[in-house]
């Protein structure tokens, strides 16, 4: 057998980036290593605290957890599949309006339906008041909807869709021959949906509840909000109120592991997506659909308008409510402050985000091995880890660090700069930017850069001259959603932002918080219009396929 030969060696630009990547790989894990070093320097006390967690909050902030993430589960399940197959399986007046609506909801943060939920629905709201006048009521006319309930009906309609465009992917792309078969062999709707198109989209539905529920772990701005004990809030609690960082460092260890168990059922999930797409060949047409007749197409505009209505349209008419009759009222400047600190702090962490991204990918792909591997698979978990964690995990070493060299100016570099924002940013977003990146390097042929090596273009010229104008589209993506995100992250910036650097994102709960829910509606709808951008171009690229 001939041997192998070995890799060509790195040039030297591409060696010296290799060892910084490295740096900026570690300091990118810093956070989740910090967490696994606290188990090794706990104390008598820690241990103490250790124990009084478990027989006080720690069963409490668990069944809250396990409950909140069952009930999510079920409904984003059942929502985001039973759209998916109406708008792929069936044909009726709408289905392209629909096709693309249903996407809507993710361009909404859950915190912000949250507050316009509360604002419109509560004893002093709207309605409330409007039924007492008009029925002679007295009292309370329904329930409080800051409870346990209302977070599951918020981020049952907020995270659907990340179930419904997987599951929409994989019934017309993968199921495609298999239910024009059926249909053709005389199979009915019923029987083709039970026994074909379920069955292929299972994958997906995994995927995609289990991405919905680690939305739902890392939340913070419902669960504290509507007072729901979960893990992300008792973090805060831990470290904000009782000061007690080894309890908050434990309990971002616990529901780690929890995060962890959804990101293996994703990776699992999305494993059997593409072994399904690898055995299953068709065309990537929509799938044989039935014409619905005049009560089956009521029936599919109700299915298809209650989610779109619940996750965007009336949560968007509750915060426009207030802003009716008093724009001339509102003081714009700090407004504008606001909009500038989070489109600066975005621009950069996207810039920044998407450069270390394309810069791993190509060392990925010129040098593999257990070094890169480590690097982008280590990097690839940050999506995962909840911004509580995060936080958690940077400032831990700070205390360490104070106790130590008290003089150290690292804990004023991290929390009175936008350097640890930053940073924060960085570990959990890197990965929005590195999936993209990493497929638009999937689709460059190798034996382009054979042939660029062959005419002695190696190093960064191969990346500025051959993979940039090929990646160009694929970076934009990466870097409008990395902005978004950051646009949208609330538990990392509550903690640490800079002094009176305040974002849209911790003005909109800080206002909803103090019960000034007409004054939040302004920074919550422009975090709306740009949570828009995305989902335009998510709807964009379904449309060309």
């Amino acid at each position: 057998m001939p041997s192998s030969q070995a890799p060509p060696p790195l040039p030297a630009p591409l060696q010296r980036a290799s060892w910084v990547l490295t740096a900026v790989g570690l300091l990118l894990l810093w956070p989740l290593l910090a967490l696994l070093a606290s188990w090794f320097l706990l104390d008598a006390a820690g241990v103490q605290t250790l124990l009084a967690m478990v027989e006080t909050v720690l069963p409490r902030y668990t069944l809250t957890s396990v409950w909140l993430c069952l009930a999510v589960g079920v409904g984003v399940a059942l929502v985001g599949t039973t759209t998916a197959l109406a708008v792929t399986v069936c044909d009726f007046p709408g289905r392209r309006f629909f096709e693309w609506a249903l996407l809507l909801p993710l361009a909404v943060p859950p915190y912000v339906v949250a507050y316009a939920y509360t604002d419109f629905l509560q004893y002093s709201g709207p309605l409330q008041t409007m039924l007492r006048a008009g029925l002679g009521l007295q009292g309370r006319v329904f329930p409080e909807v800051r409870n346990l309930g209302g977070a599951i009906w918020v981020f049952t309609f907020t995270l659907y869709p990340y179930v419904y465009l997987l599951a929409r992917t994989a019934l017309s792309e993968r199921a495609v021959s298999l239910l024009e078969a059926a249909a053709l062999l005389g199979a009915s709707l019923r029987r083709r949906l039970w026994t074909i198109a379920l069955p292929m989209a299972r994958p997906a539905i995994a995927a995609g509840v289990a991405l919905a529920l680690m939305e739902t772990l890392a939340d913070y701005g419902v669960t504290s909000y509507f007072g729901v004990q979960s893990f992300t809030a008792g973090i805060y609690k831990a470290w904000l109120a009782l000061d007690d960082r080894y309890a908050a460092a434990q309990l971002s260890c616990v529901l780690l592991a929890l995060v962890a168990l959804l990101l293996h059922i994703e990776r699992r999930a999305q494993k059997r997506m593409r072994y399904s797409a690898r055995q299953i060949t068709g065309r990537t047409s929509a799938a044989h659909t039935r014409i619905l007749g005049t009560r089956l197409t009521w029936a599919a505009w109700t299915l298809c308008s209650l989610p779109l209505l619940a996750g965007f349209v009336l949560p968007v008419l509750f915060m426009l409510r207030p802003l009716w009759g008093s724009w001339d009222e509102l003081q714009l400047a700090p407004f504008y402050a606001w909009t500038w600190n989070s489109l600066r702090l975005a621009s950069l962490t996207a810039v920044l985000a998407t450069t270390i991204a394309v810069a791993l990918g190509l060392l990925y792909r010129v040098r593999p091995g257990r070094t890169s591997s480590l690097l982008v698979g280590g990097i690839g978990l940050g999506y995962a880890v909840p911004g509580a964690v995060v936080v958690v995990g940077l400032l831990l070493p700070v205390g360490w660090l104070q106790n130590w060299i008290p003089q150290s100016p690292l804990g004023a570099l991290l929390t009175a700069s936008s350097v640890g924002l930053v940073w924060a940013y960085l570990v959990r977003f890197t990965a929005v930017a590195l999936q993209p990146v990493q497929s638009g390097y999937s689709r460059i042929p190798r034996s382009l850069d054979e042939s660029a090596r062959l005419l002695g273009c190696d190093g960064w010229p191969l990346l500025t001259r051959v993979h940039g104008p090929l990646l160009r589209r694929t970076t934009a993506a990466a870097a409008l959603l990395v902005f978004v995100d950051v646009m949208k992250e609330l538990p990392a910036t509550l903690v640490l932002r800079p002094f009176n650097s305040d974002t849209l994102a911790v003005m909109a709960y800080q206002l909803a918080r103090d019960e000034r829910l007409g004054e939040a509606a302004l920074p919550s709808l422009a975090l709306v219009l740009v949570g828009l951008l995305p989902v335009i171009v998510i709807s964009r690229t379904l449309r060309a396929r």
